[in-house]
């Protein structure tokens, strides 16, 4: 029986280049697979982009109503398929992953996700808290710290460089003069402490 894959990490360990490498091998073999990311995630606009430079041009972008099923029904007219590979999968809904629970088991079809496992806040996207909750199979991809002296477990927002723990949940990399840095645990609560004594106080706050 298929399964359901979650490999997650912070940022710039290599998610992309490791889904199209998974993507390469199952086509170096004969295999037939669909290559899809979120369409929220706007960098590369239909590609997938990594940092080394690879692309790769996806199947299908999912916005939050699109149904994997029924994605996947149309594509099996054609051809039979054996396997999905999904970037940026946090940027999934609940219901979009369901679904891939469902394919994998009742289609028979594995299905390949990456993505992040929590924001620049700590906090969980939709995506992959389901992923984390419900994947068969789970794999942490590892990546170092820019301190040098530990993993790498979360994500740095910051704005002309300098790191924000304020503002929506979703910005893309690249855009807005924002850019990411994957940190560890303690280098994240030592920017955090930084940001917060340095932050203007607000009306309420200074009487």
């Amino acid at each position: 029986m298929a399964k359901l894959y979650y490999r997650y990490s912070a940022m710039n360990a290599g998610k992309s280049t490791l889904a199209m490498q998974v993507a390469h091998n199952y086509e170096e073999k004969g295999g037939s697979i669909l290559v899809w990311k979120p369409k929220i995630d706007t960098k590369g606009d239909n590609t997938i982009v990594s940092r080394i430079g690879l692309s790769r041009e996806v199947d299908a972008l999912l916005n939050e109503f699109a149904s994997p099923i029924e994605i996947l029904k149309e594509e099996q007219k054609n051809k039979q398929i054996d396997a999905i590979i999904i970037d940026e999968a946090q940027f999934l809904t609940e219901e979009q992953v369901n679904e891939l629970y469902y394919i994998s088991k009742k289609m028979d079809i594995s299905i390949l996700c990456y993505g992040l496992r929590c924001d620049f806040r700590m906090k969980p996207f939709p995506g992959s808290q389901r992923l984390l909750a419900i994947a068969d199979s789970i794999e942490e991809i590892k990546t170092l710290c820019e301190c040098k002296k530990r993993k790498a477990t979360q994500n740095l927002r910051c704005i002309n460089g300098i790191p924000t723990f304020e503002g929506s949940q979703v910005a893309i990399d690249g855009e807005d003069n924002i850019t990411y840095k994957s940190v560890c645990g303690e280098c994240f609560i030592k920017y955090y402490l930084e940001w917060k004594n340095n932050k203007p106080l607000t009306r309420e706050r200074k009487k």
